[in-house]
């Protein structure tokens, strides 16, 4: 009887999942003047924005704080005052242009950019990402150190599963003795995208934001890699990649195997960065265009073909929700486990000759 009623409650999950996907292209498509534009609303909601949307509707909206250093100086306002086309102490949101759903400043008649410090639906998506790590590390050494070494049950006990095989099973035999040292790091990397991956699934606030599918984002943390990677390797590592151990004639008078091998130290946070923002918008937006296939045929053929269509995209849609979030997982898994390699393969060390037995 549990087990029917947890599916039973999974189910119901990913169907407001995607009747809220539904919901987020209905109003797209009748917000918008020139008829249904999947283009268009695919990237709206994929997109930044300056405010976080209600569920169901996209003409209301949670505000968000709005911070612009302009010719007159820095300006702090939330969002909700330049929404709709609303203009605010000369600024507002360009509704075209190179600036497009970007806050702009009117200045004689012309748009101008200016520095923008805004907090945008994406940075405030990683801010709640980032405390719901903090709250679920905080959670667990209160439990350690309330009940001690005793064995966690429910949520405690499946957290510590998931770090005992990240850690253990994954970092610790690619590290060895360098475990302790960047296993907080790549532990914290593992649960932040995994945060982010999940948050971006749902479509009631505080989820929705797509985080890991915007390339800013899976950029920045490809860069915490690549830092850690080249600022900690060892003086063998640079030995390898500056004059590796190849014959001399593929290094001088023309330098191409060092040439390939500096080429590498960016290749690696490059397949980081591509790998996870690829994966999780692609996942986005095949979701999004399985529902919209309900108004297309709507469109074309009347509401009887759209009905019928509506029963297949919306359970297709299903089974790429439950997909997007085993792909959450691992793809949280493969950016560690990448991450661990090249961290691991910056501190290797010569081997010492050995000594040949009389």
């Amino acid at each position: 009887m549990k087990k029917v009623l947890n599916i039973t409650i999974v189910i119901a999950i990913l169907a407001l999942m995607a009747w809220g996907y539904a919901g987020a292209a209905h109003h797209s498509a009748h917000a918008s003047q020139k008829g249904l534009d999947p283009k268009e609303i695919i990237f709206s909601h994929l997109g930044d924005a300056y405010g976080w949307e209600v569920p169901f509707s996209h003409s209301v909206r949670i505000p968000l704080p709005i911070i612009v250093i302009g010719s007159d100086g820095l300006n702090v306002f939330m969002s909700n005052r330049v929404t709709g086309g609303d203009t605010y102490n000369g600024y507002k949101i360009a509704t075209d242009g190179d600036y497009k759903d970007k806050v702009v400043q009117v200045v004689n008649g012309q748009q101008v950019r200016p520095w923008d410090f805004s907090i945008t639906k994406n940075a405030a998506g990683i801010m709640i990402a980032a405390l719901v790590v903090i709250a679920l590390a905080m959670w667990i050494r209160k439990w350690y150190k309330k009940n001690g070494m005793k064995a966690p049950r429910g949520g405690a006990g499946l957290l510590e599963l998931v770090v005992e095989f990240v850690y253990f099973d994954t970092i610790r035999p690619i590290m060895g003795k360098d475990a302790p040292k960047y296993g907080p790091y790549l532990l914290t990397a593992f649960f932040f995208i995994l945060t982010m991956n999940l948050l971006g699934l749902v479509v009631i606030f505080p989820g929705g934001a797509n985080l890991t599918g915007n390339l800013a984002v899976t950029m920045v943390l490809a860069l915490c890699t690549f830092a850690i990677t080249n600022l900690t390797g060892t003086k063998h590592y640079w030995k390898e990649i500056l004059w590796p151990d190849v014959p001399i004639a593929l290094k001088c008078p023309v330098p191409m195997m060092p040439l390939i091998e500096f080429l590498g130290i960016f290749t690696k946070p490059l397949a980081l960065m591509v790998r996870l923002f690829a994966n999780m918008l692609g996942g986005h937006m095949v979701v999004i265009v399985l529902i919209l296939l309900t108004f297309i045929f709507t469109n074309m053929y009347g509401v009887g073909v759209g009905a019928a269509t509506s029963v297949v995209s919306v359970a297709l849609a299903l089974f790429m929700l439950v997909l997007d979030t085993l792909i959450s997982f691992i793809q949280a898994y493969v950016f560690t486990l990448l991450s661990t390699i090249f961290i691991s393969m910056a501190h290797v060390h010569e081997e010492e000759p050995k000594l040949e037995k009389k």
